[in-house]
């Protein structure tokens, strides 16, 4: 079976005979790659093409016996020109499905938000069905985001939008299964883990984090990319600080 193929086809939200129309292929012949066989390079570049996924990614390049695989080429699911092409449903989907972890690292990750209003609502029913969740955003009062404020030319703007980001999270802290803290760290990347997913959207100096590149991995094993990006998380996550909110009311000038 090409597990691949079927969990990109219900993350996007395809159906395996709108797959077929794609490719122009009968719906008997998607049925058969998803039992198992390799489709025609032609139909193979049209799937991956049409889902928006890698080509390596849905059929694997089979490794030689000896010597050591290049699992670099197989964890890259998609890319994308930047993160404000990512489908929303790729979001929700992610979400929507984790079941063991949601980890979220960025500087103010206002969009995260703005584009799910239910966000923290969604986050708390996944942490009560047994997922762990943990967001960690940039630190209003700290250097780091005072220095990628100048960087991006826009001040203070960053501690504010930080601010008013954490109040959506205003609950989270005080559910069984979420935390919440602040980094003071040179963010290279923001992060979105869901369970064996990634999303990196790397940064470029000057620019909004939304205007950069963004990958899509799926963790195939402990030596490539994947890992190296989760094992980032944990060391920022260590050094951050919890988030507590303060009480509604009372005003938000210099507050967390």
């Amino acid at each position: 079976m090409n597990e691949r193929l079927r969990s990109v086809l219900a993350q996007r939200g395809v159906s395996p005979e709108s797959l077929a129309a794609a490719c122009e292929v009968d719906p008997k012949t998607v049925g058969r790659w998803l039992g198992g066989r390799v489709p025609h390079p032609r139909h193979r570049f049209a799937a991956a093409q049409h889902l928006r996924v890698e080509e390596a990614f849905l059929w694997p390049v089979p490794q030689p016996r000896s010597g050591r695989p290049d699992t670099v080429g197989i964890e890259l699911v998609a890319t994308y020109a930047n993160r404000a092409s990512v489908p929303r449903e790729v979001w929700l989907s992610l979400l929507q499905e984790a079941e063991t972890q949601i980890d979220v690292l960025v500087f103010s990750g206002t969009f995260f938000a703005q584009t799910n209003p239910y966000v923290a609502r969604m986050l708390v029913e996944r942490a009560a069905a047994g997922v762990r969740v943990r967001l960690c955003f940039g630190d209003p009062k700290g250097r780091a985001a005072a220095v990628r404020g100048r960087e991006e030319g826009i001040g203070d703007t960053l501690a504010a939008k930080i601010r008013a980001s954490l109040t959506y999270y205003r609950s989270l802290p005080t559910k069984a299964g979420c935390e919440v803290r602040l980094h003071d760290t040179t963010l290279y990347n923001s992060l979105f883990r869901y369970d064996s997913d990634l999303l990196v959207n790397p940064h470029v100096w000057g620019q909004p984090a939304s205007a950069n590149p963004l990958l899509h991995l799926k963790r195939v094993d402990s030596t490539g990319w994947f890992d190296n990006y989760a094992q980032s998380f944990e060391a920022v996550w260590d050094s951050s600080r919890p988030w507590t909110p303060e009480p509604e009311g009372t005003t938000t000038h210099g507050q967390d």
